[in-house]
């Protein structure tokens, strides 16, 4: 075609049927997945119910089938729950020596403090488990499953702001426009379930600060990769999926006839054109007309026995509660959802924390420790992977004025904890450690593109050789600079 002709077929329909306007453009794919040749041995480490993804992966035998991501926005404070520093009790109101801060960034918050007053924990911690693993009293049900977890101390990242930090640890960059590990893993390895998505998202309600940062949807978005492969969002009221339903006065047999003559249309603009996102879009639009049936399924639980609910703790039945989320997550594991994220809002805690961390800790101790017991009893914790954990830690010193009824802790991305748990990963093993002041990493440092580069190992697939071609360069996950599988840590 010469070039007239190619602007003489952008007509107004062929413009709309392009846009992301319309049923089905929330990623609602696992369908019509675009393939690259196969690896010699792929195909005998695939799934034979998996749908989608590259035959080229996996490349090696994975150990997890799956993974749960629980997210703690806004970052926990790691010397309040899981890094014990008793000789902090010594250092009460005493300034952190300008030895340990070493001239390291702060945000504006503090950086024009006068003073920088140590604020120990106020919780006290106890040995767990057969190493005897130190725990707070804010997270017994979370201590009692030391024994499952992999707990690494050293994570640390650049970022010191929540934007680019939470972006940074979802996406691999700092800043917007990448794909998110969702979608990575939705566009390589594709589903188990031809009815449900690949990569699924849930923002769990919080009790702790209400002035939570925002989260954007870049965060479980696809980026450079195709739109089918970003995160479908479950929401807690109404549709739990966005434009899922029918119309009032449209049924489900006007509406296959409906998609019936659309499929004819885009089948005749893709015959005519040769764009792929086309058949893509067939595929998005059958999709969602399945899921108006499988969506109500996944989020009815009244077939949940009590002895499984009482798992989650009190606030499992409530949408939206983080406990209910945790029960939802356990549902898509079990029905093929290859990727589950659950974020929980409201841990960025500048002031207030003796009043608003233990709120947080009641929100996610029990519904996780849920998760793991769940899962372990119905033999899925060995091949699933459970990570926990937030975008940086908070500094071991006081923002703003200090006593032990009201006090607050800043951003710290030197050091941080995050536990992991199934696929493949060693239980009852510590990794890394920290100063006695939790601010600097001694032993073991884990950079969040390590963090990623493990979870993608456990899926079998190879960070360094998984890429996308994007504006000529081939895109990873853990991008250009150096990072590892933290090996330590995996049986």
């Amino acid at each position: 075609m010469d070039n007239q002709e190619i602007l003489n077929r952008l007509t107004r329909r062929a413009f709309f049927s392009q846009s992301s306007a319309g049923l089905g453009t929330a990623a609602l794919a696992s369908l019509g997945m675009s393939n690259v040749s196969a690896a010699p041995n792929a195909a005998s480490l695939q799934s034979a119910t998996r749908v989608g993804g590259l035959p080229s992966l996996p490349d090696h035998a994975p150990k997890a089938q799956r993974a749960i991501y629980l997210f703690m926005s806004g970052a926990p404070s790691q010397m309040d729950m899981w890094d014990h520093k008793p000789a902090m009790a010594d250092w009460y109101d005493k300034d952190l020596p300008e030895s340990i801060r070493q001239g390291q960034r702060l945000t504006t918050m503090t950086s024009g403090q006068a003073r920088f007053p140590i604020a120990p924990s106020i919780y006290k911690f106890a040995p767990y488990g057969r190493n005897q693993t130190m725990a707070s009293e804010l997270i017994p049900h979370m201590a009692g499953k030391v024994d499952d977890i992999a707990l690494i101390k050293s994570m640390y990242t650049e970022a010191i702001n929540h934007d680019p930090a939470i972006t940074y640890i979802c996406t691999g960059d700092q800043l917007p426009g990448k794909s998110s590990l969702g979608s990575w893993l939705s566009y390589g390895l594709g589903t188990e379930n031809e009815n449900l998505p690949a990569f699924m998202v849930m923002t769990a309600s919080w009790t702790g600060r209400k002035e939570a940062q925002a989260l954007y949807n870049r965060l479980w978005g696809s980026g450079f990769l195709p739109s089918k492969y970003q995160g479908v969002a479950l929401r807690s009221t109404g549709d739990k999926v966005l434009y899922l339903s029918n119309p009032d006065g449209v049924d489900p047999s006007i509406r296959r006839r409906m998609l019936d003559s659309l499929a004819r249309l885009n089948a005749n603009t893709a015959a005519q054109l040769g764009d792929p996102e086309t058949n893509a879009r067939i595929a998005q639009y059958e999709m969602a007309f399945r899921m108006q049936t499988s969506v109500p399924e996944l989020a009815d639980i009244s077939d949940e026995p009590q002895h499984v609910l009482d798992l989650y703790g009190p606030d499992v039945t409530k949408p939206g509660t983080f406990a209910n989320c945790c029960l939802m997550s356990r549902r898509m594991a079990e029905r093929g959802v290859r990727f589950t994220q659950i974020f929980h809002r409201g841990w960025d805690q500048h002031g207030q924390l003796p009043k608003d961390l233990p709120n947080q800790c009641r929100d996610v101790d029990q519904p996780s420790a849920g998760l793991l017991t769940d899962l372990r009893q119905r033999g899925m914790l060995d091949d699933t992977l459970v990570v926990w954990g937030g975008e940086f830690g908070r500094t071991i010193y006081c923002q703003g004025g200090l006593s032990k009824t009201n006090y607050g802790r800043d951003h710290h991305p030197k050091c941080f904890t995050v536990w992991m748990a199934g696929g493949g990963v060693k239980g009852g093993v510590v990794h890394g450690e920290t100063d006695e002041f939790s601010y600097n990493i001694t032993e073991n440092p884990v950079h969040i593109r390590d963090l990623n580069a493990t979870i993608l190992n456990q899926m079998g697939i190879d960070h360094e050789r998984f890429t996308y071609s994007f504006r000529g360069l081939d895109q990873r996950l853990t991008g250009v600079e150096e990072s590892r599988v933290v090996s330590e840590i995996l049986a």
